[in-house]
């Protein structure tokens, strides 16, 4: 299974922020899109990512406050990335080597999405569930000797 099946499933809603981009905005607009991360683009290009773990960050070096800084001094400037044509099971290789929950999904310089963990658990345990059930039926199909 690749990468594309996957994005097509899930649709293409996507949410940036610039790097000057208040960090108290960019939470906020985490929180009120019940999202955990939020893709930082500048002049048309990936430049990094935020996620629940940076403003965790965040909020521990600020004692609890997330503080005037931009998304700049926060953000992960150096996102590992994908493509549509890479394997599910190469995804969640990287993101269980890097510890990443999200992944930027992108087709040369052009952004089409982000891959979470849950988006590749989901659609590791629907291809697996899958399999079990054409496997139940094959065995519950199996041919008797007097079948034959």
């Amino acid at each position: 299974m690749k990468v594309s099946e996957i994005l097509k499933v899930k649709g293409n809603i996507l949410y940036t922020v610039t790097p000057d981009t208040p960090m108290l905005a960019a939470v906020n607009t985490m929180a009120d899109k019940d999202i955990g991360s939020l893709v930082v683009m500048e002049y048309g290009e990936l430049v990094g990512m935020l996620t629940f773990r940076e403003v965790m960050k965040t909020l521990h070096l600020n004692k609890g406050e997330v503080g005037g800084e931009t998304v700049r001094k926060h953000m992960d400037d150096h996102p590992i990335t994908i493509t549509p044509d890479t394997e599910i099971n190469e995804v969640r290789r990287l993101m269980l080597e890097r510890h990443a929950r999200y992944v930027p999904v992108v087709d040369a310089k052009t952004l089409l999405g982000v891959m979470s963990f849950y988006d590749v658990a989901k659609a590791v345990f629907e291809a697996q569930s899958f399999e079990n059930k054409m496997l139940k039926a094959y065995i519950r199909d199996w041919p008797t000797e007097g079948d034959e």
